[in-house]
């Protein structure tokens, strides 16, 4: 049971443990109990409730030889300390649905899977926080790795066996039998019970006897993005939100991973996490989810900047290396850093024009469909040509809305009202037709409609000469994320709208000349 006392401890911030910079290891061991460190059996009690509330302390009494680096030591990264604060949870009973539910980014080789599938759920197993516990990955033998690692440590780690003998025991039938010691699952004479599972894998029911998973880990359940798309990554949430969290919604949850396309799941949630609220990252505060994503690189309220991880990534390191995609990719979770075909983050360029006309330019869909596409806004100001510059065109906005009918009419005229410089509406006609009349009646400037007959990337190799020419042709007046996001995964980007929005504009104000084909004559023999 819970004491107050317990619940006092749970809550202390350890401030001592705030964040790796300040931590002093050493310090901290040299500090602890020796008897704590005496591994004799009389002092077995000690142990277990000293570690019971302190998921840190039972890592470095139990586990020391998985948190040395090749080197011997043993070091922390921000997100570590963070994560035994968010773990120490686990000791409380759940009161209400979604009660604990935390969705973890941070750079690759960070220690996730060591921490979040080994360390945690060992602690938790050991003290009895949690009995049933569920790992899922992309694939099962991915999922069934991370229990074999858990069966060695409690199979071969003497320390463990001391101390939590039942922990380290298959559990038996009055047989003599293993109740389970299978690579899917296994179950210990403790009661507790680990299984392990590909994210498709038939899961919903999942239980032993009576008992649901009463904690859920989900670890990169995503491939990487030559075998993914936006149509498969709306059926890995479909599955995350209706097969595997509908388990047990008392159950705590641990969503862990790498964001490796553009739309992903894991993009959705750190674009939440961001503040970026829409009905594509809505399903991320509707589960409940607390979103924790941990960058390379922490900054005080003075802008001090330090390494989250110094010992492993010293600032230097890191700041050499911010400026490349890998980095960006790899360190920062962002995946425009992914290789495009077209655009990269260098062709942006930002900053202001004299704009002497400007359009509004919408790439409609005709429904607002779950399976249909967005609707692109774009408003694209053009400035005249100069003896010292060629025409070029300023991006001023862009938005992707599921909006129809009046609501996306009241919408345009929102920012109509927001960019007085809009001269007319330019719509793209080749969905929907006269539709868009009805729907655009009574505007207070021209509704002008358009028909494109070229593919999608022919327009988009257009564009991007555009962006690429010297000087551009085409600036940014800020930071477009949205926009920028669907260039650089175009075309594998889970939608397109707002390019073929802006793009639509830019090419109808600068009309780059086409390369002509080369005629093709037939000669008569004299």
């Amino acid at each position: 049971m819970t004491t107050a006392v317990d619940r006092a401890r749970i809550a202390d911030p350890y401030d001592e443990r705030a964040n790796a910079d300040t931590f002093d290891f050493a310090a901290w061991v040299a500090g602890i109990d020796a008897r704590l460190l005496d591994g004799s059996p009389k002092y077995r009690a000690a142990r277990v409730e000293a570690t019971r509330l302190d998921p840190l302390l039972f890592a470095v009494l139990y586990c020391l030889h998985h948190l040395r680096d090749p080197e011997g030591r043993v070091t922390f990264a921000d997100a570590h300390l963070e994560w035994v604060r968010l773990a120490r949870q686990w000791a409380l009973p759940v009161s209400r649905p979604q009660e604990q539910r935390d969705a973890l980014l941070a750079p690759r080789a960070t220690g996730k899977s060591t921490w979040w599938l080994l360390l945690l759920p060992l602690w938790a197993a050991a003290h009895s926080h949690v009995k049933f516990a569920a790992v899922f990955a992309d694939s099962a033998p991915q999922a069934e790795l991370h229990l074999a690692s858990f069966r060695k440590e409690v199979d071969d780690n003497p320390a463990l066996r001391r101390d939590f003998a039942d922990l380290c025991t298959a559990g038996r039938r009055p047989s003599g039998a293993a109740q389970s010691d299978a690579k899917h699952m296994v179950i210990r004479k403790s009661g507790f019970i680990f299984a392990a599972k590909g994210i498709d894998s038939s899961s919903l029911g999942m239980k032993v006897g009576e008992q649901r998973p009463d904690l859920l880990l989900l670890d990169d359940v995503e491939p990487d993005e030559s075998s993914y798309s936006s149509y498969q990554a709306g059926k890995r949430l479909m599955t995350v939100r209706d097969a595997i969290l509908p388990l047990n919604i008392y159950a705590r949850v641990v969503l862990s991973g790498t964001v490796t396309m553009p739309g992903s799941v894991t993009h959705q949630i750190i674009k939440y996490g961001k503040g970026e609220r829409s009905d594509v990252t809505a399903w991320v505060g509707e589960e409940g989810f607390r979103v924790h994503h941990h960058l390379p690189v922490a900054a005080d309220d003075f802008g001090n900047e330090r390494s989250m991880w110094p010992t492993r990534w010293p600032l230097s390191y890191l700041k050499e290396r911010e400026h490349t995609r890998s980095y960006k990719k790899n360190f920062l979770n962002d995946p425009m850093a992914v290789d495009s075909d077209y655009w990269t983050p260098t062709d942006f360029t930002y900053g202001t024009l004299p704009i002497a006309k400007a359009y509004l330019s919408v790439d409609g869909a005709v429904t607002t469909k779950a399976t249909s596409d967005y609707t692109g806004l774009s408003v694209v100001g053009y400035a005249p040509g100069t003896q010292a510059a060629p025409a070029r065109c300023l991006v001023r906005f862009a938005q992707a809305v599921k909006l129809k009918g009046e609501p996306l009419r009241r919408r345009v005229l929102q920012l109509l009202e927001s960019f007085p410089e809009v001269g007319a509406v330019l719509v793209e006609s080749n969905q929907g037709g006269d539709l868009w009349r009805e729907i655009f009646h009574d505007m207070p400037v021209r509704v002008v409609t358009m028909a494109n007959s070229d593919k999608k990337e022919a327009r988009a190799g257009r564009l991007l000469n555009l962006y690429q020419l010297l000087p551009t042709r085409v600036v940014h007046a800020e930071p477009l994320p949205a926009l920028e996001e669907q260039m650089v995964a175009f075309p594998k980007a889970p939608n397109d709208d707002l390019v073929d929005s802006v793009g639509n504009a830019v090419l109808r104000f600068l009309k780059p000349v086409q390369k002509p084909r080369a005629a093709v004559r037939s000669v008569s023999p004299r």
